[in-house]
């Protein structure tokens, strides 16, 4: 068996129902680097399991995307491990230095979820590399838009960190699940690219942000192509039927006609409460891409 040097680390919330669903991957070989680092009101959570771990020292943080369950802690984290350089998408890194447009859009989209996570602190810019100016040797950055538009995945050694380009994957019970993430502005096409570049990539063990992994990335990554059009073929199928209660009923259709959502019957009441407020906001970006193309 392939030793991966990987270990994840969860970032407990304060949230009811978010135990299980934000973490960072650490690597420590060669190199050591964590991808994402949470939210801000719990770094500490994570700067603490590092510091049990002996990790005194880091080369790089690889940020997938600056989504603030990703990247809102970061300025925060750095001050712990001063000499890490972030990796981070070029058109990503103005907002990481002024974080307030990325503040004032979460508090949006999440609303009371964002409070809990707390607000972003800036990041120097002499801490951040543009993806494009990255040179690390052994590691391959793929642009991956779809979930973010400016969304990055890092393959290195044999190990695929795909961020949310290919959905949140984790286990309830013995049972998996696999989720589209694809909130407005949602565009199919790009999505779909995406997917394809990562299966262009050789086979390895593949890493998702939220919240587990797998040792085979094609057959993930199959897997998730063919949940996308299933969802796009249930989507449109509501549509066409009635536009009252339309996100609700699409979540109902997919709950039932989805198996990789199967794993939901299994879920306590807090965290399915936790997926619908997620899948609603997936199937919006569905239901705003399709109004728009159809």
């Amino acid at each position: 068996m392939t030793e991966h040097h990987c270990t994840l680390v969860e970032i407990k919330q304060e949230i009811p129902g978010f135990d299980r669903f934000i973490g960072s991957w650490v690597y420590q070989n060669d190199i050591s680097f964590v991808v994402d680092v949470g939210p801000s009101n719990s770094v500490s959570k994570l700067t603490h399991a590092l510091s049990e771990m002996g990790i005194t020292r880091l080369d790089y943080v690889l940020l997938t995307h600056i989504h603030i369950d990703h990247a809102g802690g970061l300025g925060k984290f750095l001050e712990h491990f001063p000499m890490a350089r972030v990796v981070c998408h070029e058109k990503g890194i103005r907002h990481l230095i002024n974080p307030s447009k990325l503040w004032e859009g979460s508090q949006m989209a999440l609303g009371e979820i964002a409070e809990s996570f707390g607000p972003y602190t800036p990041v120097q810019e002499k801490m951040c590399i543009p993806h494009t100016q990255a040179q690390i040797e052994n590691l391959t950055i793929i642009k991956t838009p779809g979930h973010a538009p400016h969304h990055l995945s890092f393959s290195y050694q044999g190990n695929l960190f795909a961020g949310e380009a290919c959905g949140n994957y984790y286990s309830v019970g013995d049972t998996d699940y696999l989720r589209p993430a694809t909130p407005p502005k949602f565009f199919l096409d790009i999505f779909l690219g995406s997917i394809d570049r990562l299966m262009a990539l050789r086979e390895q063990h593949i890493f998702y942000a939220h919240f587990g992994d797998a040792p085979d990335s094609h057959q993930m990554l199959e897997r998730f192509r063919r949940q996308v059009f299933r969802w796009k073929e249930i989507i449109e199928k509501e549509m066409s039927a009635a536009p009252e209660d339309l996100i609700e009923r699409c979540m109902d259709r997919l709950l039932k006609d989805d198996p990789d959502l199967r794993a939901f019957e299994f879920m306590d009441a807090d965290m399915q409460n936790r997926e619908r407020f997620f899948m609603a906001n997936s199937v919006r970006g569905y239901t705003e891409f399709l109004q728009q193309t159809g």
